[in-house]
């Protein structure tokens, strides 16, 4: 599996053209700093977005294409797949969710304010091929993750 969220993580802490535009532009590289400036600001957001994203689709690109064909399926995470235009590049779409509260449980008070930007889940149920509501136990998410790789292979 490749994830998006992990290869962000890698560009602001080592690459150097990200860590260079970053000091610039907020005077660090701190996430939870950026975090704060960036989700107060849609232009902050965007150019933060600008930076990163065709960067992160690079990463995946080419972790895809190391491949070469040698997996049967292949898992890319990608938290604002529809939100970037992203959905195209994949042959199947699988969308997991949480109500409110379980995400709020789980992540906090910041997810409210972050989800707000974000497509409603419901519309990204409904372009998925395969969606999850995921309120329940791991071996429940575990159970549909294994349903839909056993479809996929098949």
């Amino acid at each position: 599996m490749c994830s998006s969220d992990e290869i962000v993580h890698r560009l602001i802490a080592g690459d150097a053209e990200v860590v260079g535009a970053l000091e610039v532009r907020y005077g660090t590289t701190d996430r939870a700093e950026i975090a704060r400036i960036v989700f107060a600001d849609p232009d902050e957001l965007r150019w933060l977005e600008a930076l990163l994203h065709p960067r992160v689709r690079r990463e995946y690109g080419k972790w895809l294409d190391r491949l070469d064909g040698s997996a049967d399926v292949a898992v890319v995470e990608i938290p604002l797949l529809y939100e970037t235009g992203g959905e195209e590049l994949f042959d199947i779409v699988v969308v997991v969710t949480a109500p409110e509260d379980v995400r709020v449980a789980r992540a906090g008070e910041k997810v409210v304010e972050r989800s707000a930007r974000l497509l409603p889940d419901e519309v990204k149920a409904r372009r998925a091929h395969y969606a999850y509501v995921n309120d329940g136990s791991l071996a429940e998410l575990e159970s549909f993750v294994g349903h839909v790789l056993d479809e996929l292979r098949a």
